[in-house]
């Protein structure tokens, strides 16, 4: 089958791979119909390379169920499925609690095990949730990453009315961010990007101000578009190392904090944004993957209810659709920067 494989840093080949088989009466095989590029692909691409090398990448994905095993009762062939992308390969102590997303045994598709850029994959039943007809696999694709936003928003406070301030708002998190939040019945969203082209794609989606922080002061507009309180819940969904301090200014006294993005680089907290955590007695929230008990969690459910429901508009978030064989290609122009690229949808049966 085809498939692409990160053998290193700026190291991604499009070359055949032997079809996935079952090994166990609770695998399912999965034909993949639409593949995202994650923000977590990109810094692997260009900073990390893999964990395995030539490992088939990828990890955001829908497809049609094409086998199943002999145990499997919650899906059928035919079934159009999104997948959860955690595979556990062990139990601990936050496994037997249920706390999926904080066990040590909690692995990804992709980086371990063969992941979602390819023609078929093999996961676990467990792993797998229905979708309508209602919802496009190319939609449907994008409820891994609404998964992770809502995973995060869960944690918090957030309530019909409060304000967020939402930082790296124009990438695919903070798109779906905003949808959320007005989901929620926020009663201001307030957009912060360093690129008006995303800040456009913003407002688009619901945004009530956006802010460009490279020549805006950031902290006085949040103020004032909050009658001077600033935000309830700051969302930095960006993965910057200079946003990851930033934020901290930009709450509201006994306000909240929901990192998402992953800054691969050295976070230094200046202290005048360190002191906002104690003076401004805030409650700081970290977020890691996107699963819950019972597995894989209302995170999975609730994203597939709201996008059948095209509460969530992922047409402003997909700025590109290829195919599968164009994915070392759009990685490539994804580093040069020269034109706005959103989330890419690969198409593995496209040729």
């Amino acid at each position: 089958m085809d498939s692409l494989k990160l053998y290193g840093v700026r190291d991604i080949r499009f070359e055949k791979a032997e079809e996935p088989i079952m090994h166990s009466d609770n695998d399912v095989i999965v034909k993949i119909k639409a593949a995202g590029i994650c923000g977590s692909d990109v810094s692997r691409y260009r900073l990390l390379g893999p964990y395995i090398i030539g490992m088939i990448w990828g990890h955001e994905f829908s497809g049609e169920v094409v086998a199943i095993g002999k145990a499997v009762t919650n899906v059928s062939i035919n079934d159009r499925v999104v997948g959860c992308p955690v595979v556990f390969d062990g139990e601990d102590y936050y496994y037997k609690k249920g706390e999926f997303n904080r066990s040590d045994f909690n692995n990804a598709i992709g980086a371990k095990r063969p992941g979602a850029f390819a023609e078929y994959i093999c996961l676990p039943s467990q792993n797998l949730v229905k979708i309508p007809n209602t919802l496009s696999f190319d939609a449907a694709s994008l409820v891994e990453p609404s998964s992770v936003v809502i995973h995060g928003l869960y944690r918090t406070s957030l309530t019909v009315g409060k304000s967020v301030a939402i930082v790296g708002a124009g990438g695919t998190l903070g798109l779906i961010a905003i949808q959320w939040a007005k989901i929620f019945g926020v009663g201001k969203i307030i957009a912060i990007d360093i690129d008006d082209a995303k800040l456009e794609l913003s407002k688009k989606v619901g945004a009530d101000v956006v802010i460009n922080s490279l020549n805006e002061d950031t902290e006085k507009l949040i103020a004032k578009n909050t009658d001077g309180l600033k935000a309830d819940l700051v969302i930095e969904a960006a993965g910057s190392h200079i946003t990851a301090s930033q934020v901290f200014a930009y709450a509201k006294k006994g306000g909240e904090i929901l990192f998402l993005g992953i800054p691969y680089g050295d976070v230094h907290v200046k202290r005048y944004y360190f002191e906002k955590i104690l003076r401004s007695e805030l409650t700081v929230f970290g977020s890691w993957s996107n699963v819950s008990a019972p597995f894989p969690g209302k995170e999975w459910s609730d994203s597939v209810k709201f996008f059948a429901e095209h509460k969530i508009n992922t047409e402003h978030i997909v700025t590109h659709r290829l195919p599968l064989s164009k994915g070392p290609e759009i990685f490539k122009k994804l580093m040069e920067r020269k034109e706005l690229i959103g989330k890419v949808i690969l198409h593995p049966d496209e040729k």
